[in-house]
């Protein structure tokens, strides 16, 4: 599922770019990202994955890696109640033209949803639109 990718390396090294520095008026979303750009992606939290794809940043290096989180703390959800939203809606809600790129991805994630138990609405929403893009 995943691709090999040393996770002590920065998205920026990764991807062999480094952003301009961000105005000094940016919002804290842009200026978290530029941060969380600069950070190994292997210390990055679920939060910070979370903000970092849902702006559409790095995915081919992130999405794996939230892939794997959600599938290992499924099983989290029903012993405690609690399951990282924040980081499954920002993967469901990806295009569908990212999942026809990451397949085995996409499977995955099918694979993940039905074991979900007392999820929101708004995440039952998500599930349905991630559905539907990675049936098209």
């Amino acid at each position: 599922m995943e691709n090999r990718v040393d996770i002590q390396k920065s998205l920026e090294q990764l991807e062999g770019f480094e952003w301009p520095a961000p105005p000094d008026d940016a919002t804290g979303l842009v200026k978290a990202a530029h941060s969380l750009r600069q950070r190994p992606i292997g210390s990055l939290n679920a939060h910070e994955l979370g903000r970092l794809i849902g702006q559409d940043i790095g995915l081919a290096w992130l999405l794996p890696i939230a892939v794997k989180i959600l599938r290992e703390t499924v099983a989290d959800q029903r012993l405690s109640g609690f399951y990282d939203d924040d980081l499954l809606t920002a993967v469901l809600t990806r295009k569908s033209d990212v999942w026809r790129s990451h397949p085995q991805l996409a499977a995955t994630l099918k694979e993940i949803v039905p074991l979900l138990e007392d999820i929101s609405p708004y995440i039952r929403v998500d599930i349905r639109g991630f559905l539907t893009e990675t049936e098209a």
